[in-house]
């Protein structure tokens, strides 16, 4: 003979259930986390090569720079766009990135990728980063702070 739940056991059942997913949400939501804060590490490193082998390339004299030229690139389209190597005897590209990756804390679908990270050129403080002839390094625009409690924008 089969012995049913009785409505007791029911109710523990439950919310032995409710607690165990009170206690999953959050650890779902710092992996989550954690997952977004390594992909912008990976990201940032990822453009600040890019442009280091940029600035190594310039002053190598394998691109045309003008007088006063910084060697930074002017934008980061450039390091996917590629620039003509002047020591190439057939002029071949020089590319520098595939493709530029997402801020990763940026929720603003609208923008392109390169939009979405903040930009600090040559002759910017590094406190007061602000964009102009070049692109000397780049930062996460986002507000919000890390868990390791370093505002993004600072990474």
């Amino acid at each position: 003979m089969q012995r049913g739940f009785t409505l007791i056991e029911m109710l523990v059942t439950l919310a032995i259930m409710a607690a165990l997913a009170m206690v999953a949400l959050p650890l779902t939501q710092v992996a989550a986390q954690r997952e977004k804060e390594e992909t912008l590490r990976l990201s940032l490193w990822r453009i600040r090569d890019a442009i280091d082998a940029y600035k190594v390339a310039a002053d190598a004299g394998k691109l045309d720079r003008t007088t006063g030229d910084s060697g930074y690139p002017a934008t980061l389209d450039v390091l996917v766009e590629g620039m003509p190597d002047k020591t190439s005897p057939t002029r071949s590209r020089l590319y520098f990135l595939r493709r530029i990756p997402r801020d990763p804390m940026c929720d603003c679908p609208s923008k392109g990728d390169a939009q979405t990270w903040g930009k600090r050129s040559y002759a910017s403080p590094p406190d007061s980063p602000g964009e102009g002839a070049d692109v000397y390094d780049v930062y996460s625009l986002s507000e919000e702070t890390g868990m390791n409690g370093i505002p993004y924008r600072k990474w």
